[in-house]
């Protein structure tokens, strides 16, 4: 039954990705040549693809019976998909970005997300990513710098340069903070002071504060609560995530005393995501406890 499921929701995502990157390719290739206001209403149609995709599979995951989530929204009145929104989330596995898209998409507008340089690559997606203007990233040692100055910016340039593509119309930036997907072995290698959590960076939360201006209407925060096991992609499309807690709530941005990138704006803006994360520590032990009570 589980290998059933996992080939009918393969087979489903497949079809329709290939689909998306198939209308996709051709909308990007008009882009070369569409000018002007043309241009601005033509970045908006190539986004509503990702909500095209996600209702897709939404609707694959709904009829297989993939996952049953438990979803606690606060405040959910004061959020609108037509405005701008820093989405910030707790990172366990790939599946928490198709459960991300998922559960966000009726709420916030289409969410776009940092990713490695090397994911565009990957046959259909890394394409697709690369058209609609996802803010790639590169990890680079002391050493790379030390030979190559400039790297020392290339993230940051990136996503400023992703950030004027994002003002054209309302969009969902996705960052998980931790930089990589926890997991115990990493979680033991870091000696992270947090119990359930990797240590935040900041430095991209930063980096959209400053691309995004004013843009920018709230940042809102999700975290992602397995209470059984932490899924791998396989696991999920086999229907073995049968249950996800999600607890979304939302922060006014604070204004900064500088709005420029100055040593008292990083400090402000790294105390300000580590407060943030403590409190996420704490709702995620609770979570769990809560969660162990019922079963």
């Amino acid at each position: 039954m589980h290998f059933l499921k996992a080939t009918f929701a393969f087979i489903a995502i497949l079809i329709a990705t290939v689909s998306v990157c198939v209308v996709l390719s051709w909308w990007a290739l008009k882009l070369t040549w569409v000018k002007g206001p043309a241009r601005a209403k033509h970045l908006h149609k190539m986004d509503k693809i990702i909500i095209w995709w996600t209702k897709s599979n939404r609707w694959t995951f709904k009829q297989l019976g993939l996952v049953n989530a438990n979803v606690t929204w606060h405040n959910r009145e004061q959020i609108s998909p037509d405005n701008w929104y820093l989405v910030m989330c707790n990172h366990q596995t790939w599946t928490d970005i198709l459960l991300l898209q998922t559960y966000l998409l009726d709420d916030l507008p289409p969410l776009k997300f940092f990713t490695k340089a090397q994911l565009i690559w990957i046959p259909f997606v890394g394409i697709a990513m690369h058209a609609l203007g996802f803010p790639y990233v590169k990890r680079v040692n002391k050493a790379q710098i030390r030979k190559n100055p400039e790297l020392r910016h290339a993230d940051r340039d990136n996503v400023l340069t992703a950030c004027e593509r994002f003002k054209n119309h309302p969009t969902s930036i996705l960052n998980f903070v931790e930089g990589t997907r926890n997991t115990e072995e990493k979680h033991q290698r870091q000696n992270s002071e947090f119990n359930n959590l990797l240590r935040p960076k900041a430095g991209g939360i930063e980096y959209v504060l400053q691309g995004m201006d004013k843009h920018l209407d709230r940042l809102v925060e999700v975290t992602i609560v397995y209470p059984d096991v932490v899924p791998t992609f396989m696991d999920f499309l086999q229907g073995k995530c049968q249950r996800v807690d999600f607890d979304i709530r939302h922060h006014k941005i604070p204004d900064w005393t500088s709005a420029e990138e100055t040593i008292e704006r990083k400090t402000e803006i790294v105390q300000w995501v580590k407060s943030l994360w403590l409190e996420k520590d704490q709702r995620i032990t609770q979570t769990k406890s809560m969660l162990a009570e019922k079963t």
